[in-house]
């Protein structure tokens, strides 16, 4: 045993002299060039070839890594064994990632490709305006050589655009106003302010048919889905939606269920705070791509629904002032100059489908009214409202859905639930209720479900019969209400009343004559 150890020895003391002779011999820079050169044959000889992603590229980080990053945290956490875990600031998920040194296979168009994380401690730098930090992070690509040229590129491409939808549906979505009025701008020079939109409609919870529900999904979904499709054709990636019908029937829940199912963020555009035309190109073009951009009542907001003919020559102009400075019959008011604080329609469907509109991209235009007849028939036409979504009454199919939502409450549980759901299906079309208010029966009473289907079906009874009973010139007592809920809540009746105007005052009496004959039907009604 003492000789074995003595050869040992007289083997590692042969190879330290063997070393420190090749070192006098062999000066480092003939060393580094023969390195150099096995380095060469050995990749020359090898069958893959291999990219090196670094976390930062000189003193700017470089968006490749985290793009890198985000992609594997999509599939990583299915197949390693060991990750590490981080949430971005105003994130609202975890993600995986790879430890150090760990390593992970990925599949693109039937390749396969090996991406590993290296990490390294960092040589100690001297002074410097910049500190780096201690860990040299990347990422090393590993492919094949004869499948680089048919897939790097757009294996890179198809990486940036995982990583940014990743990267949208984890952030916070915000919620935009211009409320700030005037054109004014905040500290970071942008006209519109924003807070944290965490509205929870989804299409899962909206009271609507579920064929329709399926077939706005499979719209929006083809419109996301779809930049190649617009750019061969030549069309602005933009797509325009009007929601129509009664309040209370979930136009502002479509909307809330649309942003919550494509990640996007809303700019809800309030018309009467913009002055002119040139402020709402400025509006349009602060807001961002993968976006809604919302006008609520648009027939209430601002008066576009007439044209109005300019001294005789033809040409039509219509306008909203909101300082009562122009004359809609004749454009501007004299004197008044050129900019006249006024939005006009041009300008309004310039906005929507003009040039303007083509200043981002993947951005949907969503216009609601509870009476579509008011709008110009040039906000309705196809390119400008794609889509005309009417959200009609509560029906049997999504009187369905609300039970479910608010009572947890299945239609086929038992004999008196498939019952009282029969019952219930007699009379909600002839009901005329909307959403809103089947929904507030069911809030007063979701702590007892017996209770509330009972309470239920009595309000959708008695509402059935009153609409049945009270037939007048061929209009419902619903049509009525609707009419006049729009008068009260007007006040260009009143205010034309108060100035002695012919027009506001017959409009005023009009209103209360109809609140009259309300009164007296409900008093026979109740007799």
């Amino acid at each position: 045993m003492k000789e074995f150890w003595t050869s040992i020895a007289s083997v590692l003391g042969v190879l330290a002299f063997c070393q420190s002779l090749l070192q006098v011999i062999y000066p480092p820079e003939l060393r580094f060039a023969a390195l150099k050169f096995l380095n060469r044959l050995f990749h020359c000889l090898s069958a893959y070839c291999y990219f090196d992603i670094t976390e930062i590229d000189g003193v700017n980080t470089n968006e490749l890594y985290n793009a890198v990053q985000l992609y594997l945290s999509s599939f990583v956490s299915a197949t390693g064994s060991r990750l590490s875990l981080t949430r971005a600031l105003n994130s609202s998920a975890t993600t995986f990632g790879l430890s150090n040194n760990d390593t992970i296979a990925d599949t693109f168009r039937s390749v396969t490709v090996h991406w590993e994380h290296v990490v390294t401690q960092r040589q100690s730098q001297s002074f410097s305006w910049r500190p780096l930090p201690d860990e040299k992070r990347g990422f090393t690509l590993r492919i094949k050589k004869r499948d680089k040229e048919v897939i790097l590129d757009s294996y890179l491409d198809h990486i940036m655009e995982k990583a940014n939808e990743i990267r949208r549906k984890n952030q916070e979505r915000l919620l935009y106003t211009n409320a700030r009025g005037g054109g004014s701008l905040d500290s970071r020079g942008h006209p519109w302010e924003s807070v944290p939109f965490k509205h929870p409609s989804t299409f899962e919870t909206l009271a609507m048919d579920p064929d329709r529900k399926r077939a706005i999904m499979d719209d929006l979904r083809d419109f996301t889905s779809g930049q190649s499709f617009y750019q061969r054709t030549g069309r602005a990636w933009k797509r325009g939606y009007l929601l129509y019908g009664p309040p209370g029937t979930g136009k502002s829940s479509m909307i809330a269920a649309m942003a919550n199912y494509l990640g996007y963020d809303i700019y809800d555009l309030e018309l009467t705070e913009v002055h002119s035309n040139s402020e709402l190109r400025k509006l349009l073009m602060k807001t961002s791509s993968k976006s809604i951009i919302v006008i609520e009542d648009i027939d209430c907001s601002v008066n576009l629904s007439n044209r109005w003919k300019a001294g005789g020559t033809g040409a039509s102009r219509c306008s909203y002032d909101p300082a009562g400075s122009s004359d809609l019959r004749g454009g501007d008011v004299e004197g008044s100059g050129a900019n006249n604080n006024t939005i006009t329609l041009s300008g309004l469907l310039n906005f929507t489908d003009g040039l303007w509109s083509c200043c981002g991209s993947e951005r949907i235009f969503v216009f609601t009214t509870n009476h579509v007849e008011k709008l110009d028939p040039a906000l309705l036409r196809s390119g400008r409202m794609d889509m005309h979504v009417f959200m009609s009454y509560c029906t049997f199919a999504s009187l369905k859905i609300l039970l479910k939502n608010y009572l947890g409450w299945e239609c086929d549980r038992d004999e008196a639930a498939a019952v009282i759901m029969k019952e219930l299906e007699e009379v909600t079309e002839k009901a005329k209720m909307t959403p809103a208010d089947v929904s507030e029966v069911l809030i007063k009473n979701r702590s007892d479900q017996r209770r509330a289907m009972r309470e239920l079906l009595e309000v959708l009874r008695a509402k059935a019969e009153r609409n049945s009973k009270y037939v007048v010139g061929g209009r419902d007592e619903v049509e009525d209400e609707e009419e006049e809920k729009r008068a009260l809540e007007s006040h260009e009746g009143v205010k034309k009343m108060q100035s002695g105007d012919l027009e506001g005052t017959k409009a005023s009496e009009c209103c209360l004559a109809k609140s009259q004959q309300k009164e007296e039907r409900d008093e026979l009604a109740d007799e």
